[in-house]
């Protein structure tokens, strides 16, 4: 555990694992901008953490604070050996993905598929909590498909639970396994946030996280007066001043004073990865939302998005690009 967390309560409030999106540049990024919020990786299947290149996959260096990692499989043994794997490279949690309902994720049997087969998502949680020391959690659906009820949903976590899960992230829509894109399973299923408020008031010693939907501190707010934590998706992408924002509505002397300040932090750590043969744009590209709704954010995202890709991009495309917006 970092320096920092040891100071500092723990804000209710975690980075949901985005694919294309969570990788360690973009950990960096947001912890910058919160120094206590969770942060989760993208998923990572189970066999290429035991077959693959790890560094690149794992690698977690530069990111402070609490960090978990997301592992898809089905394979309680393959699971349990790449938990421990991901526990070598630092992370403090390693979560099961039981929510994604992409076509290729339900072929290889796991994601939200297995929600109808709650016996292997607990064994998988018995397999990996006989081998690492560090929580085992689930990030689940409420449903799939026809299965849509308190039912089904509290079946399936009695099970997980009895496994020795204590701590349940819960995406509050179901997930409609066939005839829906993935785009389309996070925004068209409707949102049931009473259920999941429900679980909590059923099971008050499980740990319960809610996600989808959440935009904004009144959101989170809202959701923490019913449940213990709040997982953030899209938002904290595409505007992440947002965690800035939850750092200080917390009064955290910690968090930053300016989006300056959090790019010329930045800049320091880009320059240091492009010296490692990083280019700019796998860094930059994930601050491009950074003054959403400020003076000159759009000429902000239009420099910074043209520049940071041509092959000689340095820091200096992310100073002309502040140019365009005021300090504060």
């Amino acid at each position: 555990m970092s320096e920092l967390t040891d100071t500092l309560d723990p804000l209710p409030v975690s980075v949901a694992p985005m694919m294309d999106w969570t990788d360690r540049h973009c950990r960096v990024f947001h912890r910058m901008l919160s120094p206590s919020a969770r942060l989760y990786t993208e998923m990572v299947h189970c066999a290429a953490v035991l077959r693959g290149d790890r560094d690149r996959l794992l690698d977690n260096r530069d990111v402070r604070g609490p960090v978990a990692l997301q592992l898809g499989g089905s394979d309680p043994a393959q699971m349990a050996e790449a938990a421990a794997v991901g526990v070598k490279y630092g992370y403090d949690e390693i979560n099961i993905n039981v929510g994604c309902p992409s076509d290729r994720v339900q072929s290889g049997h796991f994601g939200a598929c297995l929600m109808a087969h709650p016996e292997t998502v607990a064994a998988c949680v018995r397999a990996m909590r006989a081998r690492i020391d560090v929580p085992v959690t689930v990030k689940t659906r409420i449903g799939i498909d026809d299965d849509d009820s308190d039912a089904f949903f509290f079946d399936f976590v009695d099970q997980v639970c009895e496994a020795g899960c204590t701590h349940l992230i819960v995406h509050a829509r179901i997930a409609v396994l066939a005839g829906l894109s993935p785009k389309q399973n996070r925004e068209i299923p409707p949102l049931n946030y009473a259920r999941v408020h429900r679980l909590k008031t059923r099971c008050p010693d499980l740990h319960v996280t809610i996600n989808g939907g959440l935009r904004s501190p009144v959101d989170v707010a809202a959701h923490t007066n019913h449940v213990d934590g709040a997982m953030i998706g899209r938002a904290a992408y595409q505007t992440p001043w947002l965690l800035a924002e939850l750092e200080h509505q917390r009064g955290s002397a910690l968090a930053p004073p300016s989006r300056h300040d959090v790019m010329r932090q930045l800049m320091d750590y880009a320059q240091h990865e492009r010296a490692r043969g990083i280019p700019l744009r796998a860094v930059a590209r994930h601050t491009l939302g950074l003054f959403q709704g400020q003076p000159g954010a759009r000429r902000f995202r239009r420099t910074l998005s043209e520049g940071m890709h041509r092959p000689d991009a340095d820091v200096s495309v992310i100073e002309q690009a502040l140019s365009h917006v005021l300090a504060a």
